[in-house]
C-alpha cells in the first residue's frame, strides 16, 4: 500500500477537490455515502482504493484528505453537498474571516491562527497510514488563502515531513483571465516557498477555457467544466499507485525523471485525448495520435508556446489497452520531428508509465469515454515565458507601489516584495541558462581541442 494524503486549500483547491473526488470515487466504486457499490462487478479482490480512503470498521471508505479554507461558504458547499456523507468533518477546516485576497492575511495574521489545526489534521491522517508516499497539495498562486496560507503549510510540511514527496497542483495566473486585481503579488510572494515543494504542476484557467471550448465544443465554460478535466490529469498522474500495469511509476520517480535540478520543477501538463461524444464516434483513438496530440502546443495547460523551448525531460503516463512495441514507435517519430527540440545534455528524454485501468468519465460530463488515453508531463524551458509575464505584471504596479499598503498592514515588510522578486528573476535566469548550457560546453570542448593540438 502506497497512501497519498492530498490537502485542499483556499477556493481553487476545494473545488479542485470536489471534481478530483467524485472522479475516485467513480474509479474505486465507492458511493457517495463512502460504501463500496453493490455491483459485483466493483467487489474486486485488491485493495486498489487504499492509496486514497482509508476502510473504517464499519466498511465505510474515507478520503485521506485535508480541506482547508479561511471563509466557510465554499466548505459549507462541501458539507451540504452530494458527498457530504464521504468525508470526515474533522478534515472540513474553516475560519471565519476569508484572507480577502492578500497573501499577507493568509501567510501571517489571519493564516496563523489555523495552521496549528490544519497541522494535527495533517498528523492524524499521517499516522493512520502504514506507507505514505507523499503530499498532494491543491492550491491557486492568486488568492490569499490559496497563496499565503499554502505556502506556509509547505513551509511546515517540509519541516516535519522533509524526506516525502510533496507535489503541488497549481492553479497559475492566465495572461488574459485574472479573477484578482492584486494576482502578480500574490504569486510573486508565494513563489518563495517553492522550494519546499518537489514538483509543481502549473495549469492556468484561460488554456482550459480554450481546450473545453475548442476539444469540448462547451460554449461557456464553467468552473465545474474546468475542475473535471484537472481531475482527469491528477488520476492520470496517480493511477500507477492504485492500478496495475507493465511499468507502474511512483511519485518519487516523477521528480527523479523530471527535475533535473531542484528548482527547475515546473513540468507542464497536457492530456489527449480530449474528445466530446460526437467526435471520438469518428476519430481513430490510436497511440501515435494521443502521443503526437499532447506535444500540440494548443493541448498544454499552461499559456506558453513550448516549441519556443527545448524539452529537458517527458513523462508519458498511458492509461488502457497500450502496447509497449506502440509506444516505442511514437516515441521514436516524435524525437525525428524538427519542431520538437530536446536539450543536447538529456539524451534520452522519455520516461513512460503504462497502466491497464481506463481512464474513467463522470456521467454527464462533456469528455467521451476512451479506452486508452496519455497524459505527458513535459519540463521544458518555455515555461519561463509565464514566469516573465508575471514578473512584467508585478513591475507595473510595485514601480508605482500600488496596494502595497494592504500587505504592510497585514505585518509584512516591504522588503519582502523585493526579495521575492529577485528570487523569480534568478528562477528566469536559471531557466535561460539550462537552455543555452549545450552551446558553452561545445565551445569549450572545442577550445579544449584546439589547446590539445597546439601542445601537440
Amino acid at each position: 500500500m502506497r497512501e497519498c494524503i492530498s490537502i485542499h486549500t483556499g477556493q481553487a483547491g476545494v473545488q479542485i477537490g470536489n471534481a478530483c473526488w467524485e472522479l475516485y470515487c467513480l474509479e474505486h466504486g465507492i458511493a457517495a455515502n463512502g460504501m463500496l457499490a453493490s455491483d459485483p462487478t466493483w467487489a474486486r479482490g485488491d485493495q486498489s482504493f487504499s492509496t486514497f480512503f482509508s476502510e473504517t470498521d464499519g466498511g465505510k471508505h474515507v478520503p485521506r484528505a485535508l480541506f482547508v479554507d479561511l471563509e466557510p461558504s465554499v466548505i459549507d458547499e462541501v458539507r451540504t453537498g452530494a458527498y457530504r456523507s464521504l468525508f470526515h468533518p474533522e478534515q472540513l477546516l474553516t475560519g471565519t474571516e476569508d484572507a480577502a485576497n492578500n497573501f499577507a492575511r493568509g501567510h501571517y495574521t489571519v493564516g496563523k491562527e489555523h495552521i496549528s489545526q490544519a497541522l494535527d489534521s495533517v498528523r492524524k491522517l499521517t499516522e493512520a497510514s502504514t506507507n505514505l508516499q507523499g503530499f498532494l497539495v491543491f492550491h491557486s498562486f492568486g488568492g490569499g488563502t490559496g497563496s499565503g496560507f499554502s505556502s506556509l503549510l509547505l513551509e511546515r510540511l517540509s519541516i516535519e515531513y522533509g524526506k516525502k514527496s510533496k507535489l503541488e497542483f497549481a492553479i497559475y495566473p492566465a495572461p488574459h483571465i485574472s479573477t484578482a486585481v492584486v494576482e502578480p503579488y500574490n504569486s510573486v510572494l508565494t513563489a518563495r516557498s517553492l522550494e519546499h515543494s518537489d514538483c509543481t504542476f502549473m495549469v492556468d484557467n484561460e488554456a482550459i477555457y480554450d481546450i473545453c471550448r475548442r476539444n469540448l465544443d462547451v460554449e461557456r465554460p464553467t468552473y465545474t467544466n474546468l475542475n473535471r478535466l484537472i481531475g482527469q490529469i491528477v488520476s492520470s498522474i496517480t493511477a500507477s499507485l492504485r492500478f496495475e500495469g507493465s511499468l507502474n511509476v511512483d511519485l518519487n520517480e516523477f521528480q527523479t525523471n523530471l527535475v533535473p535540478y531542484p528548482r527547475i520543477h515546473f513540468p507542464m501538463v497536457s492530456y489527449a485525448p480530449l474528445l466530446t461524444v460526437e467526435k471520438a464516434c469518428r476519430e481513430q483513438i490510436s497511440v501515435p495520435d494521443i502521443t503526437n496530440a499532447c506535444f500540440e502546443p494548443a493541448n498544454q495547460m499552461v499559456k506558453c508556446n513550448p516549441r519556443n523551448g527545448k524539452y529537458m525531460a517527458c513523462c508519458l503516463l498511458y492509461r488502457g489497452d497500450i502496447v509497449p512495441k506502440d509506444i516505442n514507435a511514437a516515441i521514436a517519430s516524435i524525437k525525428k520531428k524538427r519542431s520538437i527540440q530536446f536539450v543536447d545534455w538529456c539524451p534520452t528524454g522519455f520516461k513512460v508509465g503504462i497502466n491497464y485501468q481506463p481512464p474513467t468519465v463522470v456521467p454527464g460530463a462533456d469528455q467521451a469515454a476512451t479506452k486508452r488515453a496519455v497524459c505527458m508531463l513535459s519540463n521544458n524551458t518555455a515555461i519561463a515565458e509565464a514566469w516573465a509575464r508575471l514578473n512584467h505584471k508585478f513591475d507595473l504596479m510595485y514601480a508605482k507601489r500600488a496596494f502595497v499598503h494592504w500587505y504592510v498592514g497585514e505585518g509584512m515588510e516591504e522588503g519582502e516584495f523585493f526579495e521575492a522578486r529577485e528570487n523569480l528573476a534568478v528562477l528566469e535566469s536559471d531557466y535561460n541558462e539550462v537552455g543555452i548550457e549545450t552551446a558553452i560546453d561545445e565551445e569549450e570542448n572545442e577550445e579544449e581541442e584546439y589547446s590539445g593540438k597546439i601542445l601537440n
